[in-house]
């Protein structure tokens, strides 16, 4: 068995720095009393190599360079004015009290998602009114839980409807906007992008 390393960042103040994340051979934790401002951080490990609670980061950029994936730690960590470039699946941002440990450090405000590929990402606890999401193909249900019978009332392509947007009515309730990628979810359930971005556009709680 191979051990990993551990490389902690905890209990400091860093500016104006770059921080690279991207050794296969060690466990990344980042907080308690962490605050990153004004840097740069390059993401290429994977979720379980990334353990964060009670960091704040301000005015950070994050590059991920190999697609981060299920990583719900992210509610754990207080971003604010960030900016995120690369692709993220499975992955939740802002404040989720259920969660577990660590959610009360959880938010996020004026961050831009707008140079990411998001696909099954969330925004918990957090008004999406201050985000940037990504374009399409990307695409943002704002509301799902309160918008789910209205969005359940349309006919969607393939599986779609069936699956995702049935499945709207159980996200938890902290749930404030789901983000997805119209390829990857058409190819999942049986439908065309196309297809689903003419449904998408009849609703304006559907950002794109």
């Amino acid at each position: 068995m191979e051990w990993l390393e551990n490389v902690l960042l905890e209990n400091k103040e860093i500016e104006n720095e770059r921080l690279e994340l991207t050794n296969k051979n060690s466990l990344y934790f980042l907080g308690p009393n962490l605050s990153l401002r004004n840097c740069t951080v390059i993401l290429k490990v994977s979720a379980r190599s990334l353990i964060i609670i009670g960091a704040r980061f301000i005015d950070c950029t994050f590059e991920v360079k190999q697609e981060l994936k299920n990583h719900q730690q992210w509610v754990k960590a207080s971003l604010k004015r960030c900016r995120f470039k690369g692709r993220f699946s499975g992955c939740d941002f802002g404040h989720w009290p259920d969660y577990g440990t660590g959610w009360e450090y959880g938010a996020i405000e004026d961050c831009d998602f707008t140079e990411a590929r998001l696909d099954g990402c969330r925004i918990m606890g957090s008004d999406p009114a201050t985000l940037r999401f990504p374009k399409w193909p990307c695409f943002t249900i704002l509301d799902p839980i309160g918008r789910a019978r209205e969005l359940n009332s349309v006919q969607w392509p393939g599986r779609f409807g069936s699956v995702v947007i049935e499945d709207l009515y159980d996200q938890p309730p902290s749930t404030k906007a789901l983000t997805l990628f119209a390829p990857s979810e058409a190819q999942r359930y049986d439908a065309n992008p196309e297809e689903l971005r003419a449904v998408i556009e009849k609703f304006d709680c559907i950002v794109s």
